[in-house]
C-alpha cells in the first residue's frame, strides 16, 4: 500500500507541475494532493523535520497562488494603464476564456482588456499596452504556479528519500 500511495503521489506531483503550464489543469492543488498522499505512507517519519508544518504552509501557498492566478492578469492590465473598462474586460475574458480551454485562458484576458480599452475610445497602441499588461500578469501567474509546484516537488522528494 505504501508503494502505491507513493507512486500515485509522485504522479500527482508531476501532473500538477505540468498543470502549472497548462491553464486547464489546476497544478498547485494537484501537486499538493500528491504531497498529502505521502503523509499516509511509512516513508515519512511521523513528525520528522516538521512534515506536518510543511504540509500546511504549502497549502497556504497553494491557495494563495490559485487565487493570484486569476487576479494577477487583472492587476497587470491596471498597472499597464488599463481603465476600469479594461480591467472588467480582462475579468470577463478570464471567465469566457475558461470555456475555450488552454488557449482561451491565455488569449481571453488579453482580448477582453483590449476590447474594453477600445470601447473607451483609446487608440490601438494604448489598448494593446493594457492588453499586454494582462498577458504579463498571466505569465507571472504561471511563474508563481511553477515555483509552488517545484517547491512541493522538492519537499516530496526530500521526504520520500531522505
Amino acid at each position: 500500500m505504501d508503494v502505491t500511495l507513493a507512486v500515485l503521489g509522485a504522479a500527482l506531483v508531476l501532473v500538477g507541475f505540468i498543470g502549472s503550464i497548462l491553464p486547464i489543469i489546476p497544478g498547485p492543488p494537484i501537486s499538493w494532493a500528491g504531497f498529502l498522499l505521502l503523509k499516509w505512507t511509512n516513508y515519512v517519519n511521523r513528525g520528522a523535520e516538521g512534515y506536518d508544518n510543511v504540509l500546511w504552509i504549502l497549502l497556504f501557498f497553494v491557495v494563495l497562488v490559485t487565487i493570484l492566478d486569476y487576479v494577477v492578469p487583472i492587476i497587470g492590465t491596471k498597472k499597464f494603464g488599463g481603465s476600469k473598462r479594461g480591467v472588467w474586460g480582462a475579468t470577463i475574458g478570464v471567465v469566457v476564456g475558461l470555456s475555450f480551454g488552454p488557449l482561451g485562458i491565455i488569449i481571453g484576458p488579453f482580448l477582453g482588456a483590449y476590447i474594453g480599452e477600445i470601447t473607451t475610445g483609446k487608440k490601438d497602441w494604448d489598448a494593446l499596452r493594457a492588453a499586454w499588461g494582462s498577458f504579463v500578469g498571466f505569465l507571472l501567474g504561471v511563474g508563481l504556479k511553477l515555483m509552488t509546484c517545484g517547491t512541493i516537488m522538492f519537499f516530496f522528494i526530500r521526504h520520500l528519500f531522505f
